[in-house]
């Protein structure tokens, strides 16, 4: 996109904000926001549309709030498109990491593998489902399964088949339903431990009148001898007109048709059941299943008074089960088999080549480490899974010592780490997630809010060359937000921001304004061509005055120190003299020619802050603001000299001038609380606004006209 159309009203403090962010010919606006001003609060704005979340004024929550954000083309920016990166935020984490990690080739592989086995595997389910029983969406034959054998799944069992180890035939177990046995309610029922015991003595009876019976026992019951009928009959015995002989403890007795021998195991099998004894055991079971819940398993283990017998060993019956059911379906499960061992190669070699492959993930990793410094070394635990089964990164960190290494969890490793360290960290998702859209070649804007604040110089130089070669890619638009002055300065100059796109904010009643940079490298440059201008020419004199400190001109510095604090010359101060020690500390203006040289500069001082008091807030600039505060001190140290009157004791001051006087006023006139909060104010205020530097100014650019201009009003009202 090329251009951005922003429009807020009433979003977190700021009442109103409207601008244009023109990227075609300049891919990076830097904002300079003092403290205060926006910055946090458009930032949120930013973040708030792209999670699709409300905005409002926290404190005037009911007031309407408007929030547009256009292209060129008036159509909605896509929320995705931007991303918002805050100075610092422990909790986050780039959800497109695992795109860095994906290997589309070896993804195909394993996928299309995996399509074969889940296609068979499939049919498996669902002829089991069927089976079983188990028809639920949470409880399947594909959940049941790894419990039941202690399995991952069901290709560990294909591998290694279960062993059979049940008293019922297999035949006979592949007809009983698995839902109508086993389930949250039945399963606690049948744990019981009177249920247990009950169970037990059903089953010592049941043994006793098998052993009893004239033709069954223990390894031959009724379900072994109806398997038989059953295979004989199927299998044409009887037709060929062969008999069976069924010995009854005293001599042989023939069956020689299917009928007979079948009416003679039913005989056999009532005996059993309808024994008394037996009867008594079931009922003392049957009266515990009368409630509504389990009604199902009575009626059920009435009809199959045999599983009964399983019931001692839950576990083995479960396993038995699925046996059963698996040799029902034996034929679909060879076929799973089949193509499962055909795929596994295919599988296992994509496993092997994910695990080491060389990923964008590893990329960035690797960007990081040359070019920040933290004591603590990354990798990802999981890479095979992330790359082949989309499962979400793990990172491992390891933290170093010297030679060694020893892995820590990602809390530890915060208690550990500085707030610099911190931060790093914190980047480092951050490139994630940059990388990440550059993978996928989404257009951003980035909203970057003070990225560099608490990092030493080299890791913050680091940031700054990151950002510069992001910068440069097509996909993104970048706005960078700050409150720090020299971040400002460094970012557009290392990143050859354009003068249009390098911007101030001002805020009058939280309604909010952008105006262009006034100066481009620092202001001395830009007044130095301007000092006829009697504005520049004064907001001047601290930034010489420092020079011939520097340089060791003690004339010069007494001089132009008359000019900053009140001193035995000052009144008399003359803009001839000042001019003079311009011309020996600047050697480029030999020629400076100042108009109204014999007049004073107290004079001029005054009247200049008296004209800067008109001058509209937004358009106070910093040499404003600097006569602004050498108007204040002069006005506050004559009220204080005029009101101490003692000479020896002002005269004797070498250094600290305004708050050595301060106190001692202090000392004489402690009642005096309007006077004495007006001085305070001056102290706090004003010293860092004069004793200014070509490096730092920061302090006063920070600080609001209006609360200078109010000051200069009040102490020339009630200190007059």
């Amino acid at each position: 996109m090329k251009i951005i159309d922003i429009k807020f009203e009433n979003c977190y403090g700021i009442k109103s904000f409207a601008a244009q962010f023109d990227f075609s010919s300049c891919k990076a606006h830097s904002i300079y926001a003092p403290n205060g001003s926006m910055k946090t609060s458009f930032s949120k704005t930013f973040e708030d549309y792209s999670k699709g979340k409300e905005t409002r004024d926290l404190i005037f929550n009911e007031r309407a709030n408007l929030r547009v954000l256009t292209d060129e083309n008036k159509n909605n920016i896509s929320p995705e498109s931007i991303f918002v990166i805050e100075p610092y935020n422990k909790d986050f984490s780039s959800e497109k990491t695992s795109m860095l990690l994906v290997n589309p080739e070896i993804k195909r592989e394993y996928d299309a593998a995996l399509v074969k086995i889940d296609e068979k595997k499939d049919e498996v389910m669902k002829e089991l489902k069927q089976l079983s029983g188990l028809t639920g969406r949470n409880i399947t034959p594909e959940t049941e399964i790894p419990k039941i054998f202690k399995s991952k799944s069901i290709f560990e069992i294909l591998e290694k088949p279960p062993v059979y180890s049940s008293l019922i035939p297999i035949e006979t177990l592949g007809t009983l339903v698995y839902a109508n046995i086993f389930n949250d309610k039945t399963i606690a029922f049948l744990n019981n431990a009177d249920v247990k015991k009950q169970i037990v003595e059903y089953i010592k009876e049941y043994d006793a009148l098998v052993t009893h019976s004239p033709i069954l026992n223990k390894k031959f019951n009724h379900i072994q001898a109806q398997n038989i009928h059953k295979d004989l009959t199927n299998s044409g015995f009887f037709d060929a007109k062969h008999s069976v002989n069924l010995f009854n403890g005293e001599k042989r007795e023939e069956y020689i048709s299917s009928q007979e021998l079948e009416k003679k195991i039913l005989s056999e099998k009532q005996k059993i059941f309808s024994d008394k004894s037996l009867e008594k055991k079931f009922d003392a079971i049957d009266r515990k299943l009368s409630n509504a819940e389990l009604r199902a398993l009575r009626d059920y283990l009435y009809d199959n008074q045999e599983i009964l017998v399983e019931l001692n060993d839950l576990p083995s019956l479960q396993k038995n089960l699925f046996v059963a059911y698996f040799k029902k379906i034996e034929g679909t499960l060879k076929q799973l088999t089949s193509i499962y061992q055909e795929t596994k190669k295919t599988i296992e070699f994509a496993i092997t080549r994910a695990k080491g492959e060389h990923t964008a993930w590893e990329n960035v990793i690797d960007i990081f480490k040359k070019r920040f410094c933290v004591p603590f070394d990354v990798t990802i635990k999981n890479q095979e899974d992330v790359i082949l089964k989309e499962s979400s990164p793990q990172l491992k960190f390891e933290f170093i010592d010297g030679e060694e290494k020893k892995e820590v969890e990602n809390n530890s490793l915060l208690e550990i780490l500085s707030q610099g360290e911190k931060r790093a960290l914190y980047l480092m998702n951050i490139l994630f997630e940059i990388n990440a859209r550059i993978k996928q070649n989404i257009e951003t804007i980035l909203i970057i809010d003070d990225i560099a604040d608490s990092f030493d110089y080299k890791n913050k130089y680091a940031i700054i060359e990151y950002l510069r070669e992001i910068t440069m890619l097509p996909i993104f638009s970048t706005i960078f937000l700050t409150h720090n002055f020299d971040f400002h300065r460094t970012i557009s100059s290392r990143l050859n921001i354009k003068r249009e796109c390098r911007h101030f904010v001002y805020r009058n009643d939280g309604n909010l304004q952008l105006q262009k940079e006034l100066y481009q490298k620092n202001p001395f440059e830009c007044w130095k061509e301007k000092l006829t201008e009697p504005k520049y020419f004064i907001s001047s004199i601290p930034f010489v005055r420092n020079l011939a400190e520097y340089c060791g001109d003690l004339n010069v510095f007494n001089l132009l120190t008359s000019a900053l604090h009140v001193k035995k010359n000052t009144d008399a101060l003359t803009i001839e003299e000042i001019e003079n020690a311009f011309k020996i500390m600047l050697k480029d203006k030999s020629t400076l020619n100042m108009p109204n040289k014999n007049g004073l500069y107290v004079d001029l001082l005054n009247r200049l802050a008296q004209l800067i008091l008109s001058e509209p807030n937004e358009s106070t600039e910093l040499e404003s603001k600097i006569i602004l505060s050498m108007a204040i001190r002069y006005l506050a140290e004559k009220y204080m000299i005029r009101e101490i009157s003692d000479a020896s004791f002002v005269n004797g001051i070498t250094k600290n001038q305004t708050l050595e006087l301060f106190k001692k006023y202090s000392d004489l006139y402690s009642s005096k609380k309007t006077e004495l909060g007006l001085l305070e104010e001056v102290n706090i205020m004003t010293p860092e606004n004069i004793h200014l530097n070509s490096f730092m100014y920061e302090p006063i650019l920070d600080m609001s006209p209006v609360n200078l201009k109010r000051l200069y009003s009040d102490i020339k009202i009630k200190l007059a």
